[in-house]
This record gives structure tokens, C-alpha cells and sequence, in this order.
């Protein structure tokens, strides 16, 4: 899956489940939804939240650029495993991060349908595609070696000491 594509369906993912909270709010929680209050109290989580997902995103973006690429290659793509720093801990750190992004999205929009029942639906649809393609693209580019790396490293780790590793910038 190209890198195009997986903007895209970020994007749908984003806003369509936007339009969508919207719409399901305004029919079961019209009087939540507009409402100032629950809108404060929604939104200055949803702000700190979404600082912590692009710092994840930030710093493990950084890192596999310095330590993912051999040669020239085009940007965003990596050519060599990495194994090291919040890599040696979990297998998809940058994904960690990305999977509380609709929930910050949600939260600063103040959408509960969006909560609690579209953001559930999308973190389980984004762990699936990470085990389904994701998982599988690294094996064919990385073969024997990714596959001892999946073996010896989870694909998501919440020990204190890797989540360290994922909000400290370099």
C-alpha cells in the first residue's frame, strides 16, 4: 500500500468519521453536542492528546530517517531494518501514536459519537491493516530478518521505559 493511499484513507478516516460524529450527535446527543462545557471538557484533552501523537509522530519519524535509509532512496521510505532505540522495544511505535489520533480528533471536535463509537471502530480497522499490511510488506522487504525481529520484539510495548523512548526528542 503506497504512501499516497494511506494519506488518503487517514484523510477519510479523519473526516469522515467527522461528518459522521457530527451527523450522530445531532440525532441522539443534540443537547451534548454545542454544548460549551462538555466542549471544554472535551477539547483541552483532545489538544494535549493530539501534542502527544505528533511528538510520537515526530520523533519516530526522525529516527527512521537517520537510522532507516541507505542510500538514495525517495522520502518517507526506509530501506533498512531498524531494530534500535523505541524500534528495540516495539515494532510500530510511530503507529502507537497514531492510533490515538482520531480519538484527539474526536475529542477536540467534542463529537461522543465519535468516541465512543468511531474511534473504536477505526483503531481496531488500523490494527488490522498494521497485521495485515503493514506486517506483511516488512517481511517482503526485510524476509528472514523481520521475521526474527517479530519474534523477539511485540508490535506494541507499554512499559514505562519504551514509552520514555517515544516522547523524548532527540
Amino acid at each position: 500500500m503506497g504512501i499516497v493511499l494511506r494519506f488518503i484513507m487517514w484523510a477519510l478516516m479523519l473526516l469522515g468519521g467527522g461528518f459522521l460524529g457530527v451527523y450522530l450527535d445531532l440525532k441522539w446527543f443534540p443537547s451534548l453536542f454545542g454544548n460549551f462545557y462538555f466542549h471544554i471538557a472535551t477539547v483541552v484533552p483532545g489538544l494535549i492528546l493530539l501534542r502527544l501523537v505528533l511528538l510520537v509522530s515526530k520523533n519516530t519519524g526522525r529516527f527512521l530517517a537517520r537510522n532507516g535509509r541507505e542510500g538514495k532512496i525517495p522520502r518517507m521510505e526506509t530501506n533498512k531494518l531498524v531494530t534500535t532505540g523505541m524500534y528495540g522495544c516495539m515494532r510500530h511505535p510511530m503507529h502507537l501514536g497514531l492510533l490515538f489520533f482520531p480519538l484527539a480528533f474526536a475529542l477536540i471536535i467534542g463529537s461522543v459519537s465519535f468516541i465512543i463509537i468511531i474511534v473504536p471502530f477505526e483503531v481496531i480497522s488500523m490494527l488490522i491493516l498494521i497485521k495485515l499490511v503493514e506486517e506483511r510488506e516488512a517481511i517482503s522487504k526485510f524476509g528472514e530478518d523481520y521475521i526474527e525481529y517479530m519474534k523477539r520484539v511485540p508490535m506494541f510495548n507499554f512499559s514505562p521505559g519504551c514509552l520514555k523512548l517515544l516522547f523524548k526528542s532527540e
